[in-house]
């Protein structure tokens, strides 16, 4: 038998896993394509129809690389939040932003505080630089502000990750709560605010952009209201410093020239956003109303998706979400105790939604062994 180089040993002893297994890979699986795609957070709708034409315009720019400052783009950026293109990085959306953060401040052994069952790729970064991962419970459906504190203190975590609004549970704190948190956390801990539905809540969960404090970097995307999750643009905003240390370790040509002029274009159509969050809110009613029509208990969102409570427990859930995987309707589920007896349903087209209602009875039937 031949010999192989070894993996570090960080590398080998982790498992091999993804946070998500994808919609393709699914149809893949199944041999068939799902008729509504109801379940990684997507906007259905679509990016500024100026977009869709600069890109296809600039089609045949492609044989160049991107530029590898992403100067454009962070100007834009700096340009639409009131600060300086010094304060902003531009990654390979909020996931390649997540990578990064996580080298740079988790050495091996260090703990890392986040909620248990928030967005699991953080998980997966932090494992991948042998971080040690403390979960704090949810505390009625948000995230638990003062026992991620309480965690941070103890464990003189490094880093310390919370996303509002909230995924999975779409759950949001106003702007007072998030500053306060701010305020009470250790200077030498960063802070991690992943705000990638901000968009799509109210105005009131976002707090005024601060780059002072070099312990808060602040991560948004072109994934969700502006409706472009197929090219991976995002970026981070923070105090300087902060952002040149991002520089250090980013990889320079991974945000690709479409991606970067796609997202100037996206910026300067504010229109099209403010179009696609009155569609997202008809949608999230829309969904509301077919989870009350089953007997089901929808929770309030401020994002682009809805999440509803089962009435039961997670194995009940799991049950619903085969269900409607086998009736075609892709969805997905919070998985962490506490959680795991909802499913989540992301703001679809009429069309897909009117699939939803038609095939939720059969699968709640389905489910209760009807």
């Amino acid at each position: 038998m031949r010999q192989r180089p070894p993996l570090t040993p960080l590398v080998g002893a982790l498992p091999s896993t993804v946070p998500f297994v994808g919609p393709e890979a699914q149809e893949r699986d199944r041999g068939r394509p799902f008729r509504a795609r109801i379940g990684a957070n997507e906007s259905s709708f679509g990016p500024s129809p100026k977009v869709i034409a600069r890109m296809a315009g600039i089609a045949g720019d492609m044989w160049m690389y991107c530029d590898p400052d992403n100067h454009d783009l962070k100007v834009a950026v700096a340009a639409h939040l009131g600060v300086k293109a010094e304060n902003v990085v531009v990654g390979e959306g909020i996931d390649g932003l997540l990578s990064l953060v996580a080298r740079m401040y988790v050495a091996p052994g260090d703990a890392v505080v986040t909620s248990l069952g928030a967005y699991p790729t953080f998980n997966f970064h932090v494992a991948g630089v042998g971080g040690r991962l403390v979960t704090v419970p949810y505390k009625n459906d948000h995230e638990d502000l003062g026992g991620l504190l309480d965690a941070v203190v103890k464990e003189k975590a490094p880093l310390v990750y919370l996303s509002n609004p909230d995924n999975p549970m779409g759950s949001w704190w106003d702007a007072a709560e998030i500053i306060r948190f701010i305020e009470a956390l250790p200077e030498t801990t960063m802070l991690v605010l992943d705000e990638a539905y901000g968009e799509l809540g109210p105005a009131s969960a976002l707090p005024p952009i601060d780059v002072s404090r070099p312990n808060v970097v602040r991560m948004r995307t072109f994934s969700k209201a502006y409706g472009l999750a197929g090219i991976r643009c995002g970026y981070a905003v923070a105090e300087a410093q902060v952002i040149s240390d991002f520089e250090k370790i980013r990889n320079h040509y991974g945000v690709s020239r479409m991606a970067q002029i796609a997202g100037v274009e996206a910026l300067a159509d504010q229109a099209w956003l403010e179009s696609v969050v009155g569609r997202v809110e008809a949608g999230r009613r829309r969904i509301s109303e077919i989870a009350e029509a089953n007997g089901l208990k929808p929770l309030p969102s401020a994002t682009n998706f809805v999440t509803i409570d089962c009435g039961s427990d997670g194995a009940f859930a799991m049950k619903v979400l085969q269900a409607l995987l086998s009736r075609d309707v892709f969805i997905r589920k919070p998985m962490a105790p506490g959680l795991d007896h909802c499913i989540r349903v992301s703001v679809g087209l009429d069309r897909e939604l009117d699939i939803f209602a038609e095939e939720l009875p059969g699968a709640l039937a389905a489910a209760r062994g009807n």
